[in-house]
């Protein structure tokens, strides 16, 4: 009985932290130009020599990743993290302890629910659940950061042909750049809020004193799009050699367009050779079961007393 209450109360802590931990990987919104102040303050402090090891204290969170910093590829490991929900569209400073907690949290939930249900059976049982739990615990949250991943890059390859002409059109009013972006991400903010937030960042990061071009390569390993890539390319080109963006950027959103069209069609024509194995493999099993069954039933019954038996 204290056994049971034991693991319920543990069961109970964990996904209780996991739900937490969740919760503040999503709550805190984005401030660009804090952000953007906090590198410049970072940035004069920084010496050509190679930026030193974490320290352990500064608080939970610092410590948190000086610990995983020790284990050798950890530091690569919060790098490649924090890479990576940038790219979901996680920006909180933060999130990657946040993930780190969840992901450890995970792995020990299932490992000790693993252990618990396999406590009876025999050593062999053991390992095989034990491996199984492990490679769950490490892979399942990775593999859910990378579904997060691709559909925030999907968002944004969506909503780029329509966000690219309505900033053609701002341009051809007369506005400067900023202010266009800044216009096209106040009217997107309900309809594409994901680059309505990507342009809003890239607007305040030029209002604390960064150089354009700069804000836009940070857009860019931010996305890691190649479609925003080319557009970035294309405005600071269009801003050093002085010639017209608005009419590039129409030319561009219908390339765009056309570019999408041509991969949906591409889609549908694959769809019929995808289709080829589950229906050799589950619909046309049936198809003959409920075809040829009843044929089969009747010979046999037919056939019960021998051949010309009546």
């Amino acid at each position: 009985m204290l056994t049971a209450v034991f693991v319920f109360l543990a069961f109970f802590v964990i996904v209780a932290a996991l739900l937490w931990s969740i919760f503040q990987l999503f709550s805190e919104k984005e401030d660009p130009l804090g952000d953007r102040l906090d590198e410049l303050q970072a940035n004069q402090m920084v010496t050509t020599q190679r930026s030193p090891r974490r320290r352990a204290g500064g608080g939970f969170f610092n410590s948190v990743l000086y610990l995983v910093s020790l284990v050798p590829g950890g530091e690569d490991f919060i790098r490649g993290t924090e890479r990576e929900l940038g790219q979901a569209g996680v920006r909180n400073k933060s999130a990657v302890v946040y993930y780190i907690l969840f992901q450890v949290t995970f792995f020990v939930l299932l490992m000790g629910g693993m252990l618990y249900f396999q406590w009876d059976n025999p050593f062999s049982n053991k390992i095989g659940g034990l491996a199984a739990a492990f490679i769950l615990g490490y892979l399942l949250p990775q593999q859910v950061l990378h579904r997060l991943v691709k559909r925030y890059r999907t968002q944004l390859t969506d909503a780029l042909p329509d966000t690219i002409d309505l900033l053609g059109i701002v341009l051809g009013t007369g506005l400067g750049l900023d202010q266009a972006m800044l216009r096209v991400s106040e009217e997107m903010q309900y309809i594409y809020p994901a680059l309505a937030n990507e342009f809003y960042t890239v607007v305040m990061q030029v209002k604390a004193g960064q150089e354009r071009s700069k804000a836009f390569q940070q857009l860019i390993r931010r996305t890691g799009i190649e479609d925003i890539k080319s557009l970035a390319a294309m405005i600071i080109q269009s801003e050093r050699f002085g010639t017209s963006l608005s009419q590039a950027l129409k030319v561009y959103a219908d390339a765009l367009r056309t570019r999408r069209r041509l991969k949906a069609e591409a889609t549908v024509a694959k769809a019929g050779i995808k289709m080829l194995f589950p229906i050799v493999l589950f619909i046309l099993p049936a198809l003959f079961v409920i075809t040829l069954v009843p044929g089969m039933i009747s010979v046999l019954r037919d056939l019960r007393g021998g051949i010309g038996a009546k």
